[in-house]
């Protein structure tokens, strides 16, 4: 399943380190297309791989200029390219400053703003660079063995921290140096493989290195410790900071191994002095997820975002700050129901800004410090995923259903906003986007959801359109204004679909009582929130009542397989990707268990626990024998969460049940889709299985 905190920078720094750990040096010029003249003014999964992809703002030290980058996918090399831009926060033209195959990342001011650093393999191996802000004069300036995964200056650009992994656990070539060619593994604990990868026999540490022009080896700070910071598989530079001073570097890591690794999710923020090289853990006795430290600009203050409960990873984020002369800490949303994530300090260090969903969208909010209260800057139908301070502004990166990421300056006082970046305008001129609606329904249990209804382009209320019930994953991940690149909504409305998208239990956005919920009772009322969307809907006079179908993937994809032997006719075809279908299976294969050790409640083996023992019982392969509508099932083999086995198991049952069925299996993907050839098949499969049965 998917974290519900996962963000999409976290994915953006996995994205890099998979892509540049076997880059190779080359000569010729990265892909920056033109403009396509598009065809038609409805979405196409061709042209949904042609949108550039937004990310890494951050603002020059005098507040002047931003620094972004954008990503394009080339579909015939079925590869991406990165390049950096640079837009002045006053307005007008972007500036494309590198134009290279080096695919740029972890792209960062140096502290006095006379140059740029950034990552690039361009050498061979992933190295820090330096250019101008112009982009001229790049110049390789660390020359690290095996090459560096991240970096940051310190504020008084005396040192850098860089990341990289070092070997600390012997392979089988290392144990039995007289067997090289031995293709095995020997393993005495479990976390054996994550995410989507094996443990290749190496952890994340961080090195400081001085910085004079060039950077040379650096002394690890967590020498000999079988750790990662940042933690695996989502963490990068935000989980490891400077002090305002620059004599501290606050880190997060959670300091387990194996077996205790993979039961807890008791990370915590541990504190390094450069001088000293003391290392306090700062958090210690606080039980659930910290991470993501930030310092105040005046120095007193840290804050950083934390969960109270060991084990449970959708626990509420709270917004901690502690004053470091003292050590004094207080959770200052401990009465706002509500999450705090994406911390930013204002220039005074009297305020936090930070990003919470509320009701179906992710707003920024400000928190003051002087009396602890909280305010609600935006509102609107977007998601917000950031908000910086600059000048009297904010800086924040902003998508909705209908728009990927642009960067826009953001009125703290009016909440209005306006665009800096135009990186998609020429494709979104040429589109003619669905309505979005949202609508509030009557659940069973009476209480009122937020439902998101998305009509096709063109939209004729005096026609029958197909509808789709989308099924959200995590299963504590929002139904909010995202943007997706595999579940796009407008993808699926320009294929003159009427999509539905409840914010059923489960979900962050309308506090905590409603998000944990779904915990132990995975086929309870969250189904019935779900059958009461489409039920709903179903009574809308441009609705085809006959022609339902469900999709979804991860917890979606359970969600799909447990409605396909309980939805009582309702549809008439399903796709469910990566998702759940034998429960039991799924505790002794999955690779986080502090995860199916909170939302089952505990083994199955356990049969004195009433909790789990009912959990047990919604697995949809119990109800196999009532399967009697089209499936769909796609399933990544480097899934690690839900193994490869949960997807072909529920294929083989539709088969051997005699029940329509197909499997797109897509052996390189993890639980996502992220090649561009492969996310276009994904798109075409998956309207050719719901056009066949439902129009």
């Amino acid at each position: 399943m998917m974290r519900t905190i996962a963000t999409i920078f976290m994915l953006t720094v996995l994205l890099y380190s998979c892509q540049q750990k076997q880059q190779v040096k080359e000569t010729t010029k990265n892909y920056v297309p033109e403009t396509p003249v598009l065809e038609s003014d409805k979405m196409t999964p061709e042209v949904l791989w042609s949108f550039g992809r937004l990310g890494g703002a951050q603002v020059s030290p005098d507040g002047k200029t931003v620094l972004y980058t954008v990503t394009y996918y080339n579909i015939d090399e079925n590869k991406s390219y990165r390049d950096v831009y640079t837009v002045p926060v006053s307005g007008g033209e972007a500036t494309n400053i590198t134009n290279s195959v080096g695919n740029e990342s972890n792209v960062v001011w140096r502290p006095d703003g006379k140059k740029i650093g950034y990552l690039s393999g361009a050498s061979g191996s992933v190295q820090m660079w330096e250019m101008n802000p112009d982009g001229s004069s790049a110049k390789q300036i660390s020359d690290i063995e095996g090459g560096i995964f991240g970096f940051q200056y310190s504020p008084d650009q005396a040192k850098i921290y860089y990341l990289k992994s070092v070997k600390l656990d012997p392979s089988v070539q290392d144990l039995f140096p007289d067997l090289p060619k031995a293709n095995a593994r020997i393993e005495n604990d479990i976390m054996y493989r994550h995410w989507d990868t094996w443990h290749d026999y190496t952890y994340q540490h961080i090195f400081v290195a001085d910085y004079s022009g060039k950077i040379r080896e650096g002394k690890d700070i967590m020498e000999g410790e079988r750790f990662d910071a940042p933690m695996k598989p989502f963490g990068g530079t935000e989980q490891v900071v400077w002090s305002t001073d620059s004599k501290t570097i606050a880190y997060t890591c959670k300091k387990k191994v194996g077996k205790e690794y993979a039961l807890s999710t008791n990370s915590d923020i541990y504190l390094y002095n450069t001088e000293t090289g003391k290392t306090i853990n700062f958090t210690s006795g606080m039980m659930g997820y910290d991470q993501n430290p930030v310092f105040s600009p005046d120095g007193k203050y840290m804050a950083w975002e934390s969960m109270e409960r060991d084990g449970y990873e959708a626990d509420k984020v709270r917004l901690f700050v502690a004053e470091l002369e003292t050590g004094e800490k207080k959770d200052y949303s401990e009465h706002f129901d509500q999450n705090a994530a994406g911390l930013n300090w204002s220039a005074d260090s009297k305020s936090i800004y930070f990003i919470s969903d509320i009701h179906a969208t992710e707003e920024i909010h400000r928190l003051d410090l002087a009396d602890g209260s909280i305010a609600r800057l935006t509102n609107g139908v977007h998601d917000y995923h950031s908000a910086t301070p600059v000048g009297d502004k904010l800086l924040a990166e902003k998508v909705s259903m209908s728009q990927p990421a642009e960067l826009y300056l953001v009125d703290p006082l009016t909440g209005k906003d306006e665009a800096l970046t135009t990186v998609n305008k020429g494709i979104l001129d040429q589109l003619t986007m669905g309505k979005v609606e949202k609508r509030w329904m009557e659940t069973t249990d009476g209480k009122q959801m937020a439902v998101w209804v998305i009509y096709p382009p063109h939209f004729d209320p005096a026609k029958k359109y197909p509808t789709l019930l989308y099924n959200q994953g995590g299963p504590q991940g929002t139904v909010s204004q995202f943007w997706s690149y595999r579940w796009n909504f407008q993808m699926m409305a320009a294929n003159d679909y009427i999509i539905v998208a409840p914010n059923r239990r489960g979900l962050p956005g309308f506090g905590q009582e409603w998000n944990e919920q779904i915990s132990k009772d995975y086929g309870g009322q969250n189904i019935e929130d779900l059958l009461t969307a489409i039920d709903v809907m179903a009574q809308e006079p441009y609705v085809d009542e006959a022609h339902l179908g469900a999709v979804g993937a991860s917890y979606g994809g359970f969600s799909v397989m447990y409605l396909a032997g309980h939805h009582q006719g309702r549809f008439k075809a399903f796709i469910a990707h990566d998702g759940i279908f034998n429960f039991e299976h799924m505790y002794t294969s999955t690779e986080e268990m502090w995860f199916v050790n909170w939302d089952y409640g505990g083994a199955y083996w356990d049969k004195t626990n009433a909790a789990a023992q009912r959990s047990y019982s919604f697995s949809p392969h119990k109800y196999v024998q009532n399967w009697d509508t089209p499936i769909l099932i796609v399933q990544g083999e480097k899934d690690y969460r839900v193994p490869a086995e949960q997807g072909m198991a529920a294929f083989n049952a539709a088969v051997l049940r005699g029940v329509p069925a197909q499997m797109l299996y897509l052996p390189e993907e993890n639980h996502w889709v992220l090649q561009p050839q492969n996310g276009i098949l994904w798109q075409r499969v998956f309207f050719n299985w719901l056009d066949k049965y439902l129009k």
